[in-house]
């Protein structure tokens, strides 16, 4: 299975977990698993830089190349990029020798669900 295959997978499950405010109701077991890995994700300065690099680039997508100035070495971003993936954030595919990134469809409007203000 491709690595886009396995991030799709991540990104739909991550997706799918409830956008209500956290005040309305209380977290399943399983929903607060799913969103406690990508607040620990996020948690890390260097991968929050990340994902907002990503996710202010036009078209929501970089390119690896265009996103790893962000003070530490090539591997680490490389190690943290990863990390985001795993967590459900971020997608990834391959174009020739350059890794390109986009936020996870539907996590942006999911945590801001999550953490809006109940009346």
């Amino acid at each position: 299975m491709s690595n886009l295959a396995l991030d799709s997978a991540n990104a739909n499950a991550a997706a799918s977990w409830c956008c209500r405010p956290l005040g309305e109701e209380e977290l399943s077991a399983a929903d607060s698993e799913k969103i406690a890995a990508m607040f620990k994700a996020l948690s890390d300065p260097v991968r929050l830089r990340l994902f907002s690099k990503i996710a202010a680039r036009p078209g929501g997508e970089a390119c690896v190349c265009d996103i790893q100035d962000v003070g530490v070495s090539q591997p680490t971003v490389s190690h943290h990029l990863r990390k985001l993936r795993e967590a459900g954030l971020l997608e990834s595919e391959r174009r020739a020798s350059w890794v390109y990134y986009r936020v996870a469809p539907g996590v942006l409007s999911a945590m801001a669900g999550l953490l809006s203000q109940t009346t």
